[in-house]
């Protein structure tokens, strides 16, 4: 048969031309597009690995921040707490001298109407004695008609009321 003779020789013309563009295909790929490749696959590697870092880097500096920011509203808030206090130290002082001085004030008031009162009643006494000793020298006279004298019903009248 004719196509089995044929066979060796297109085979052999068909290897020949595989083995050829095979070459071609591993020096134009392997040898001229490989190296491109693998230096732009090597500068995205370097690329992302720069990037990690610098998102590293950032995390840290963010880190550090937070921290300061944390203990700067850490430190707000104890002077916050400080200044509540002492203002509430100080209102508690005014209101205790406020409450102090109206508790003197008061007293003073107090004092002087103890005072007006005992005069008052001194005067009372006072005026009642002599009330008193009018009348009993009025009651003896229209009782018994003998007239008393002024003295001695203010001295009966005295020694009435210190025993009562």
């Amino acid at each position: 048969m004719p196509q089995i003779a044929q066979i060796a020789a297109t085979y052999a013309s068909q290897i020949f031309w595989l083995l050829i563009v095979f070459g071609l295909i591993y020096f134009g790929i392997g040898k001229a597009m490989l190296p491109k490749i693998e230096s732009t696959v090597d500068a995205r590697d370097k690329k992302i690995a720069d990037d990690l870092a610098t998102a590293q880097r950032a995390r840290a500096e963010a880190d550090a921040t937070e921290e300061a920011y944390r203990a700067a509203m850490d430190a707000a808030r104890a002077s916050a707490l400080k200044a509540t206090q002492e203002a509430k130290a100080q209102a508690a002082r005014d209101s205790e001298a406020k409450v102090k001085a109206r508790d003197a004030e008061l007293a003073a008031q107090n004092e002087a109407a103890t005072a007006r009162i005992a005069t008052s009643r001194a005067d009372a006494l006072a005026s009642i004695e002599d009330v008193a000793a009018e009348a009993v020298q009025d009651i003896v006279s229209r009782i018994s008609g003998v007239t008393v004298d002024r003295g001695e019903a203010q001295g009966a009248v005295r020694s009435a009321l210190a025993q009562g």
